[in-house]
């Protein structure tokens, strides 16, 4: 993620929309230098980890909207309650939904891979104290649950606790 991509999805926003996402960066600084740090971070390991396929709707990408959510309740977390951190980061990967639109199934997809990141970070809570969280939590066991990933072929279609894609194109690790 380097500052010109940054600056092309800002450039890509409506004004309408690019206000929105300033008055809830305004709304919680804090929050929001953390997001986009998590956000950041997030990159780097999926471009690492799925260098070909996290841009896609696969795997990698299914992998990248869990970790995401893990990480940005993993940050938030230390300088805030694990209630307050939920709440921010449904509203805010929401947002993203919203101001990035996808097909249908596409943010189906999304939606429910984000939703299995905050639930795995609320389903370590009371194992682990949240200041003492590390990234690497989250890696190991998002990285096995696209060893077992689902195939979403319908809106309709309903997931538990397990990572969903849309193809099953270029799905490898390289």
């Amino acid at each position: 993620m380097t500052p010109k991509l940054v600056f092309n999805v800002l450039k890509s926003l409506s004004l309408k929309n690019l206000l929105k996402l300033f008055f809830i960066g305004f709304s919680h600084p804090i929050f929001s230098i953390l997001t986009f740090f998590a956000t950041y971070k997030t990159y780097r390991i999926s471009e690492k980890l799925f260098p070909k396929t996290h841009g896609l709707h696969g795997s990698g990408n299914a992998f990248r909207h869990a970790l995401w959510n893990s990480l940005i309740m993993m940050y938030c977390c230390k300088v805030s309650s694990p209630k307050k951190a939920l709440i921010w980061t449904e509203k805010i990967t929401q947002m993203h939904e919203d101001l990035f639109p996808n097909e249908p199934l596409q943010r189906k997809m999304d939606l429910h891979n984000n939703k299995v990141g905050r639930d795995y970070f609320m389903q370590l809570l009371p194992t682990i104290h949240r200041q003492f969280f590390e990234t690497s939590f989250f890696v190991e066991k998002l990285l096995a649950l696209t060893q077992q990933i689902k195939t979403v072929k319908r809106e309709d279609e309903t997931f538990g606790f397990e990572l969903i894609r849309i193809d099953e194109k270029r799905e490898t690790l390289a």
